[in-house]
């Protein structure tokens, strides 16, 4: 894999010598001495990584130099990952410098594992950055934006987006309400030759079971009381274009027939009328249902359900996106902030917040939510009270069974190692397990450091 550059900001000069000698190994480093030599550099090899020293000359005393340059690296390429280097005493500008757009800081002296575990985290952010605007710009204002993410199950439905985009076979969007059915579908159109055609949404569960016929399939002129004209239905109305039924769970069992008869021959009648319609559309179904429940207690029709899923979408949640969820918050920041109003960041305490939030209301949650903040927030930093959050420890956190166990058996294991002096015969006689699970458990947790450290 090609080393990621980094660039090392440092008035002196041992300091920038041996953190280039101690990370040469993973990144192509480059090394500057005070701002114009770091601008130099920046625009030279543009790296996607910075160190800062805050004291630089001519006043390294006072900082003033060093927020400078953060607040010229960060116009420059606002995604570059600045990690600020300081002293003990001066943690507090360390952590304002964060507010200001740090990624992170590291206190000296720089513990050089640490570091390098903070910047292969920048590095992942930065990646997941870099594609999310690299995909905005493909995409344009279609919507994609707000479906993106770099989490392995979400890469998996990107790639099926790609692979059915092209065909006209039916989709089946599943997942949780609020995880970006109608996105996703709008994608597909959207990367379809179709795309010069409408995108007809309707919700099934939204309209009242006596008018949804009417709504699907449209009426002739006296077909019942009220139809004073000809209407055509939501079917008709997206010719040549794409159909979405949403939340095709709560479609009437009489109306499921009559979709998949139009499913199977491409034509409708409308309501009151006697004249066969040829229709041509793409048809993509979405819904938070079990349906295969529903197919066993006879609330869904079997060969609609096949008829529909030709190709399968599950949408994950929220919670299990992992990286994905700070930089949804990012880009809702993003589109959200009046214009011409003060760029806004989220504080350390807001990012922790977020990560560790379980959103049962998955990205609609999260959207509302950075939207009040950028309403509440007094300053240019958004911080857990702004989402609303009081405390980070009112902030419900996720229930995760798996992460707790993992949790345990790191504490347990660490504690019997130390309490017998890295003996892990003697450990492992504790611990009630065999030497060899013991020595799993170390290398599963990557604890072998933690243990020699003990």
């Amino acid at each position: 894999m090609e080393k990621q550059k980094l660039l090392i900001i440092d008035d002196d000069e041992a300091v920038r010598g041996q953190m280039q000698w101690a990370l040469s190994d993973e990144f192509t480093v480059t090394t500057a001495r005070d701002a114009e030599s770091a601008m130099r550099a920046l625009r030279d090899e543009q790296p996607p990584l910075v160190t800062l020293d805050l004291g630089l000359p001519p006043t390294p005393s006072d900082f003033s130099v060093g927020f400078r340059l953060l607040g010229r690296i960060l116009q420059h390429d606002p995604l570059v990952k600045a990690v600020v280097i300081t002293g003990t005493s001066e943690r507090g500008s360390a952590i304002k410098a964060v507010s200001h757009g740090a990624h992170d800081f590291l206190v000296k002296p720089v513990d050089i594992d640490e570091l390098k575990i903070i910047l292969k985290r920048a590095v992942y952010m930065h990646s997941l950055e870099s594609e999310h605007t690299r995909l905005h710009k493909v995409c344009g204002n279609q919507g994609f934006e707000e479906v993106l993410g770099m989490s392995p199950r979400m890469l998996e439905v990107f790639s099926t987006i790609r692979k059915v985009a092209a065909s006209d076979v039916p989709v089946l969007i599943t997942g949780e309400s609020g995880t970006g059915k109608e996105l996703v579908a709008k994608a597909i159109h959207s990367y379809s030759l179709r795309r010069q055609r409408s995108f007809i949404p309707i919700n099934c569960g939204a309209i009242p079971e006596t008018l949804l016929e009417s709504e699907l399939f449209g009426h002739e002129k006296g077909a019942f009381t009220g139809a004073h004209i000809q209407r055509n239905g939501r079917i008709e109305l997206a010719q040549g274009g794409t159909l979405m039924l949403d939340e095709i769970a709560e479609l009437p069992v009489q109306l499921q027939v009559k979709v998949l008869r139009f499913l199977q021959d491409h034509r409708i009648e409308r309501v009151g009328g006697r004249d066969s319609i040829n229709i041509d559309v793409r048809v993509i179904a979405a819904t938070n249902k079990p349906l295969k429940k529903m197919i066993a207690d006879g609330s869904f029709r079997e060969d609609l359900f096949y008829r529909l899923a030709v190709v399968p979408i599950e949408l994950p949640p929220l919670r299990e996106r992992g990286e994905d969820i700070v930089m949804f918050a990012k880009a809702f920041l993003q589109k959200y902030l009046p214009e011409r109003s003060r760029p806004k960041t989220l504080s350390p305490e807001a990012v922790e917040v977020i990560s560790s939030y379980g959103w049962p209301g998955n990205v609609r949650e999260l959207e509302n939510r950075i939207r009040r903040a950028i309403t509440f927030s007094d300053g240019h930093v958004v911080r857990p009270a702004d989402l609303g959050f009081s405390t980070m420890e009112e902030a419900p956190q996720q229930l995760d069974l798996k992460k707790a166990k993992e949790d345990l058996e790191v504490k347990f294991v660490l504690m019997a190692i130390t309490k017998h002096n890295g003996n892990i015969s003697k450990a492992s006689e504790e611990l009630g397990l065999s030497r060899p699970t013991v020595h799993h458990l170390i290398k599963k947790h990557n604890m072998l450091e933690s243990v020699r450290k003990g």
